[in-house]
C-alpha cells in the first residue's frame, strides 16, 4: 500500500503548496510522540500520521496535538481503516487471520473510526477536510491503487485553519 499511499501524499502536498516539489534533504524525522513535540512548541508545514490513530487512547486530543502541531494553512495527512464491517472482514480477519500480513490482536474494531467521525474530530481541532481517498487492494494483480471507495482503507487531507 505504501507506494499508492505515498504517491496521494505527494501529489496533494505539492498541489497544496503550489506544485512546490519537496525537497526531501529537508524532511526532519524524530522519533516522538506528537505529545512531546507540541510540548516543545514545534511547528512543520505538514504533519503526517499514517495508521496511527486507530491505536490511539483518545483520537479527538491526539488530532488537536496534530493541529497545534501544524502552521496555519498547514497540511495534515492522516489515513486510518473505517469502522465499517467491510473493514472488519479485510482488515482483521483476512489481514491478520487468514493471510497473516499482521501480528494477531494488532487492530481492536470499535477502535476504528468511520470517516464522518474522523472528519468531525479534525473540524473540532481547527482542521478542514479538503479531500479523501480510499485504498483498494487487488488480489489479481497484488497491488494496490487509490480509490473512491473508502470502506475500509482511507486517507485524508487537510489544511489547518488560519486563527
Amino acid at each position: 500500500m505504501n507506494p499508492t499511499r505515498l504517491a496521494f501524499i505527494r501529489s496533494t502536498l505539492c498541489r497544496h503548496f503550489r506544485d512546490l516539489d519537496p525537497v526531501t534533504s529537508t524532511i526532519e524525522y524524530c522519533c516522538t510522540t506528537a505529545e512531546k513535540l507540541v510540548e516543545e512548541d514545534r511547528k512543520f508545514d505538514a504533519v503526517i500520521a499514517l495508521e496511527v490513530i486507530e491505536h490511539v487512547a483518545n483520537p479527538a486530543e491526539f488530532c488537536k496535538s496534530l493541529a497545534a502541531l501544524t502552521v496555519p494553512d498547514g497540511a495534515t495527512i492522516i489515513s486510518t481503516i473505517n469502522r465499517s464491517m467491510r473493514s472488519y472482514a479485510t482488515a482483521i480477519v483476512a489481514a491478520e487471520y487468514l493471510l497473516h500480513w499482521l501480528p494477531k490482536g494488532t487492530h481492536e474494531w470499535s477502535s476504528f473510526l468511520t470517516p464522518e467521525e474522523l472528519v468531525l474530530i479534525l473540524q473540532r481541532a481547527n482542521i478542514t477536510v479538503r479531500e479523501m481517498a480510499g485504498f483498494v487492494y487487488s488480489p489479481l494483480t497484488g497491488r494496490w491503487s487509490l480509490s473512491d471507495d473508502i470502506s475500509v482503507n482511507l486517507i485524508a487531507f487537510g489544511t489547518k485553519n488560519c486563527q
